[in-house]
């Protein structure tokens, strides 16, 4: 139904949703850096780790499922676009939507008695967002509902388990040492678990060590999070400083390195060197580990604490 929408539409919604799309995952994941460095910290850590793992978490379900794409279970289904070649990976559940639903839920639970307002336009953003995986026909609504779901979960129970462990070093750092241990868990289960190769005209359909990248990024993220929390409550104890002239300037600069980095650099340089796996395993515990640790001492130092 969706389908003949968009063709009787002529398609005239497709960049917009696109659009949509693209925005909830390659901009929205920085904004928990930004909130970490110079809104509020212990939100920061909350929209962190509520990112992480709704990576790591969609990346296990994906590569435990291994459903294929709407178009290559139904000759019916022809996605928009370059859909075919954009949307890479697995297709239960959807990515796009634990992405969106991690951060703009977030924001949802941080700002809905502060700014009612912004927390309507991300329950508006979030919709939206999800409505387009199915509109672009590159997921099922079976993907989207799974992922939105497992998403509100992981930010109740992170909201919960943030308020319990609150105060307790001892307690955050046992939680650290079981993420350390989930990641390597993780990394030997889907290397070492059976996946459908399946052919069609002598070409295999869905190549499963293609579709490993992203669960090696998420692993390599969550551990550059494990990591740099630690650094920075035993050693740095990171304070964001308030009022500070040049807090914005930098907030955006860190930002736009990030960007740089995950979108340029890394897969010139670590990717490129150490192939797509570890390569993008390494730069994205590179990137998250330099974003608790490195620009904060930057941050402080350059506003002048000591």
């Amino acid at each position: 139904m969706l389908q003949e929408l968009r063709n009787a539409t002529g398609g005239m919604f497709d960049e917009f949703f696109n659009a949509l799309s693209k925005f909830a995952v390659d901009i929205m994941p920085f904004l928990p850096f930004v909130v970490f460095w110079c809104a509020d910290k212990k939100w920061g850590y909350r929209f962190i780790t509520t990112w992480g793992l709704g990576e790591i978490l969609n990346g296990i379900v994906k590569l435990t499922v291994c459903a294929y794409r709407p178009w290559i279970r139904s000759d019916l289904i022809e996605p928009a676009g370059d859909s075919k070649v954009a949307a890479t990976g697995y297709s239960f559940p959807s990515g796009h939507t634990t992405v969106a639903t991690v951060t703009y839920g977030t924001i949802i639970a941080w700002q809905k008695d502060k700014r009612r307002w912004l927390a309507v336009l991300c329950g508006i953003l979030l919709a939206l967002t999800a409505f387009s995986r199915n509109f672009l026909g590159v997921h099922t609504p079976q993907d989207v509902v799974v992922g939105f779901t497992m998403s509100l979960i992981i930010i109740l129970v992170v909201g919960a388990v943030q308020k319990k462990v609150e105060g307790n070093e001892r307690a955050v750092d046992i939680l650290t040492i079981v993420g350390v241990i989930a990641v390597i868990l993780t990394l030997i289960y889907i290397q070492v678990k059976p996946y459908p190769m399946d052919y069609v005209d002598g070409k295999l359909l869905v190549d499963p060590q293609s579709m490993m990248n992203d669960t090696f990024k998420a692993c390599g993220a969550f551990l550059g999070l494990m990591l740099g929390s630690y650094a920075d409550r035993h050693y740095l104890k990171y304070e964001i400083p308030v009022g500070a002239a040049e807090l914005p300037m930098l907030t955006c600069s860190g930002a736009a390195i990030l960007f740089a980095w995950k979108e340029w650099f890394a897969p010139a340089t670590i990717v490129a060197a150490c192939g797509s796996h570890w390569g993008n395993m390494i730069a994205r515990f590179i990137m998250v580990f330099f974003a608790m640790t490195v620009w904060p001492m930057i941050i402080t130092r350059t506003c002048g604490k000591k």
